[in-house]
């Protein structure tokens, strides 16, 4: 018994991390083989790279790769998120962006000279949003812009990290427009647009958000836990269970769909016998959510 436990541990923390370096190889591939040969910048540190590629080929020889200026902006990133964040910097952020940059440097960029662009927008979409679907899916990122905006984020409490990656992203996609041109920007936001409603698909659906309803009587460890990581907050709800007559509290929280991964490993965690049930929310209206319309 004590084996199998073991092995699918063992099973689960193999899947988590080759899913990780799947989906972050399947990003590098929509990069090095659709938006940089056709100089569509989508956003983030590699369409900001795309843009600081084309200045710099007057001064370097091809300019500077895609792979190296992503290094160069998630060095300095992640020693802040350690030094500012400290705990709630992740391990599998590192392993995703690793082998995010990893894939960039030996993936050749190789341009098919496809006759039609919107194609290959879509081709582009498609892969970047089953790769950052896959990376999101396991709780880890790809770093860059999500880093920043994370940073970002501690500062402006009042802004979510959401509405500050939109910013961020919207800048990198309109300096590409003045660089490649309105055209390339406008087939860029096509393929924005595909990545988002295909990681959104492989994240469970088109819900906006999940609720979670955990039953333990750990319901103090589980909430200060959930509460610390997620910056979440949790409600103690009073209940009543019908077949012993024991009171106990049960916890209520609202998530959005790439933390309910998180909530489920931590419920698991300290009470390995706790209850957790996980439902749809299509709308939530509220801090950290969609603010209210004055």
């Amino acid at each position: 018994m004590i084996t199998n436990i073991k092995k699918s541990k063992k099973y689960l923390i193999f899947k988590k991390y080759m899913s990780i370096i799947i989906g972050a190889a399947l990003m590098a591939l929509s990069v090095n083989l659709v938006y940089e040969p056709l100089d569509m910048v989508t956003g983030g540190v590699s369409g900001l790279a795309i843009v600081v590629k084309r200045l710099t080929e007057r001064f370097i020889n091809g300019g500077i790769p895609i792979w190296l200026f992503n290094i160069m902006c998630n060095v300095p990133l992640f020693i802040a998120t350690i030094l500012i964040k400290g705990k709630k910097f992740l391990f599998t952020t590192f392993v995703g962006t690793s082998s995010y940059i990893l894939a960039l440097y030996l993936i050749p960029i190789f341009n098919f000279n496809f006759d039609d662009i919107l194609l290959a927008s879509i081709c582009g979409g498609v892969l970047g949003g089953v790769g950052l679907g896959l990376v999101f899916s396991e709780s880890s990122s790809t770093g860059g812009t999500d880093l920043l905006a994370s940073l970002i984020q501690g500062y402006k409490k009042h802004l979510s990290v959401p509405q500050i990656l939109n910013v961020i992203d919207a800048l990198i996609i309109v300096a590409g427009a003045l660089v490649f041109g309105l055209g390339n920007a406008l087939y860029a936001i096509i393929a924005v647009y595909i990545t988002s409603k295909i990681s959104d698909n492989i994240l469970e659906g088109l819900k906006f958000a999940k609720a979670a309803y955990i039953i333990s009587d750990m319901y103090d460890q589980i909430a200060n836990e959930i509460m610390h990581q997620l910056d979440r907050g949790v409600t103690g709800v009073y209940a009543q269970g019908m077949y012993s007559n024991q009171e106990r509290k049960m916890l209520f929280c609202v998530v959005s769909k790439k933390e309910i991964v998180k909530i489920i490993e931590i419920a698991q965690k300290i009470d390995p016998r706790s209850f957790v049930i996980i439902s749809d929310v299509r709308e939530v209206m509220g801090e950290g959510f969609i603010e209210y319309r004055q």
